[in-house]
């Protein structure tokens, strides 16, 4: 039996309409479009279902390079709202199987579509063939750290003007993975603290503490913007040790930009170099 077939301009508004009629589901073999609409699907329900993903370990890796969808993804796994594991024999189709449905996902042009079947038998058997899979399946270990764990640390640690402007940057961007393809999460860090006049201790240490990155990777980050000029630095005196590095913008374009407008001028200042 094949019923309620689901038509729409892209796989979110699929995912959004299979998402409110299921309390679990499993999703198997998702393209990367629909780990990152599965995300962005998830984050926007208030009355979230348990998602178990089944996806190729490469897809998720690629999908996770992009710290928005990284850091919001680490949200919901900490809920016990999603988990990751690693499909080693992946099925033909991409497939959303609950206990009333399966759907199969088929893109064509402009359209995709949700094909469902709610059989009984095939249901049981999709079901409980995956989700025996599912248990039995490699974790996908994500070391990205919870999107609201880094607003309430930066917050909390380094100054709410800061966090704040951190999120101005983030609205901003459609992806932040670096490598030309929006800012990274350390590059964005050490912007936003340039901004602020922080010190780069600080915003390392925190960087560190919260398993953004290392300290060494922030230090790295810092030289490659310093180099490329976006980034200056000042000695400030401490009382025992080396003089500690304040941080403050080297372009008279950084300094008159707002926080969603910080992105495009950096990008459009490193591709200049």
């Amino acid at each position: 039996m094949v019923s309620q077939n689901i038509l729409e301009s892209d796989v979110e508004s699929i995912l959004e309409t299979t998402l409110s009629d299921a309390d679990e589901l499993v999703v198997v073999n998702p393209s990367h479009e629909t780990v990152r609409a599965l995300v962005s699907s998830m984050g926007g329900l208030d009355d979230v279902p348990v998602v178990n993903v089944l996806a190729e370990e490469r897809t998720l890796k690629d999908v996770m390079d992009d710290f928005l969808v990284a850091s919001a993804a680490a949200d919901l796994i900490e809920a016990d709202t999603l988990t990751l594991r690693v499909l080693e024999d992946p099925p033909v189709n991409s497939l959303l199987i609950s206990t009333d449905s399966v759907v199969s996902l088929a893109t064509a042009g402009e359209r995709v579509a949700g094909l469902t079947t709610t059989d009984d038998d095939f249901v049981t058997d999709a079901y409980e063939h995956y989700t025996e899979q599912w248990e039995v399946a490699k974790r996908f270990k994500l070391r990205t750290p919870p999107i609201s764990r880094v607003r309430e640390t930066l917050g909390r640690d380094i100054g709410e003007d800061v966090a704040a402007d951190f999120d101005g940057v983030l609205d901003s961007l459609e992806t932040a993975r670096g490598n030309g393809e929006g800012l990274d999460e350390v590059t964005i860090s050490l912007l936003v603290a340039a901004k602020n006049g922080e010190l780069l201790y600080d915003i390392s240490k925190w960087g560190e503490d919260i398993g953004l990155a290392s300290k060494a990777t922030f230090s790295r980050t810092k030289t490659q913007l310093e180099d490329q000029g976006l980034i200056d630095t000042e000695k400030v005196p401490i009382d025992v040790g080396r003089p500690r590095l304040r941080l403050k913008f080297g372009k008279d374009e950084l300094l008159n930009a707002s926080a969603d407008e910080l992105a495009s001028v950096a990008q459009s200042l490193i591709q200049a170099e």
